[in-house]
């Protein structure tokens, strides 16, 4: 078979009603299968089930700055997590806060903080116009904090290297209303893409207009590496030393996609003054997070090392997964020319780039034959991705022969919509 674009009507009418038929073969299967969010699966999960004993009433329950974290206190979380996590941030201690479960809570207060505080200026929300850069493909609950705290959302087209920067630097250098930039710099979710050293540095380089922008580094995937050949992610910090420029940035991670989604730990990474200004929320918020769960993960993992090695059981299983989506890709859509996408060497999604509008249709056929697949156009701003073309996979949830009959239909889909397009054209 050659190219749809180099079919004739006759050929392409002929290439409907045979994936017609086929997909129409899936339907009548009464499949239920899940590709929408990047969920671990229960094989990830599982690897954890050991810890809930690490934690007992013989626990010694007294840490290096804390006589009891039964109680109270201790709102910068426990010395012995905070230093766990500087370890896997490559960064001091003292400048990293634990807090609860969530990272996308943090990033959420820490918007909330700077609503209300400021960032060494005017709070924002004193401010008439507030804007924020969303790269994009991006994450799409990102985009929902930035629009529920009604900033105007402006896309950043990404590159194989990051965000273009060429863009982001002259949108912040011009307008002092741009307050920050959402970045998951390693991995990024959607595309599996790790910022270029260059790109790390002239983000530390940064001369904005706005004296209070700055830059949430969500580092979501620092250490979900799933092959040989992981990426590897300059140290931002360790550049913002360099161009003076250490209050820029708040970087997040948590353990969720380590140990348990929803009873992990989370943490910022930043600046005294920047984790002061945290400080000064969460003191009337809350006087001190789960400890307990803290020191949990503390003995159970130990060290940097512990960790790692905890990443390589994820990665045997996460593996099979990422090749059974690429190899299929490659094998059913690649002669087709209708769709490009991306082999990241780690994190949790594969992008895919359908026939230009026709990803709303790609998710609609698969929903239709019982596969759930991420809206088109969430992974831009306000749902609206101009080329309806990008449509985000999470391969981690489904069973590797669950997650080959999903992407048999997805495939079967993306080539149907592609000639369904030529055919009214």
């Amino acid at each position: 078979m050659a190219l749809y674009s180099t079919l004739d009507k006759a050929q392409l009418e002929e290439e409907y009603k045979k994936l017609s038929e086929q997909l129409a073969q899936y339907k009548e299967k009464g499949l239920s299968l899940n590709m929408a969010r990047g969920k671990p699966g229960a094989e990830q999960v599982s690897l954890s089930n050991d810890m809930f004993g690490v934690v007992t009433s013989e626990t010694n329950f007294k840490t290096e700055d804390c006589p009891d974290i039964r109680n109270y206190g201790n709102l910068y979380g426990i010395i012995e997590a905070r230093k766990l996590f500087a370890s896997i941030l490559d960064v001091d201690p003292e400048n990293v806060f634990v807090g609860g479960n969530s990272s996308l809570n943090l990033m959420f207060d820490t918007i909330a903080c700077l609503m209300k505080q400021g960032a060494g200026g005017i709070p924002w929300n004193k401010q008439e116009k507030l804007k924020f850069l969303c790269p994009a493909p991006g994450y799409d609950r990102h985009f929902g904090i930035t629009e529920y705290f009604g900033f105007e959302m402006i896309p950043v087209p990404m590159t194989k290297t990051g965000p273009d920067m060429d863009v982001v630097e002259k949108l912040v250098a011009e307008d002092d209303t741009i307050k920050g930039i959402w970045c998951v710099p390693k991995y990024s979710n959607p595309q599996g893409i790790t910022y270029s050293d260059e790109t790390v540095r002239r983000f530390a380089a940064l001369k904005p207009a706005a004296k209070d922008f700055r830059i949430m580094w969500d580092n979501a995937y620092i250490i979900h590496d799933i092959n040989d050949t992981p990426d590897k992610l300059l140290n931002i910090f360790d550049e913002l030393k360099k161009t003076g420029n250490e209050d820029l940035v708040f970087e997040f991670c948590s353990t969720s996609k380590i140990t348990f989604p929803g009873s992990g730990v989370a943490a910022v990474a930043a600046s005294k003054d920047n984790l002061q200004r945290i400080n000064n929320r969460y003191t009337y918020t809350t006087i001190g997070f789960d400890k307990i769960n803290m020191l949990r993960h503390v003995l159970y993992f130990k060290d940097l090392n512990g960790v790692l090695a905890h990443m390589q059981k994820h990665r045997a299983i996460l593996e099979p997964r990422f090749k059974t989506v690429v190899d299929m890709l490659n094998s059913e859509l690649s002669e087709y020319g209708v769709a490009k996408w991306e082999n990241p060497n780690g994190g949790y999604f594969v992008s895919v780039d359908v026939t230009e509008g026709c990803a709303k249709r790609v998710v609609a056929l698969c929903k239709e034959a019982g596969v759930i697949l991420t809206d088109a156009g969430a992974t831009y701003p306000y749902g609206n991705d101009p080329k309806d073309s990008n449509i985000r996979i999470a391969p981690s949830y489904p069973p590797v022969e669950e997650l080959k009959t999903a992407m048999e239909v997805f495939c079967i889909s993306a080539k149907l919509a592609t000639v369904e397009k030529l055919l009214n054209a």
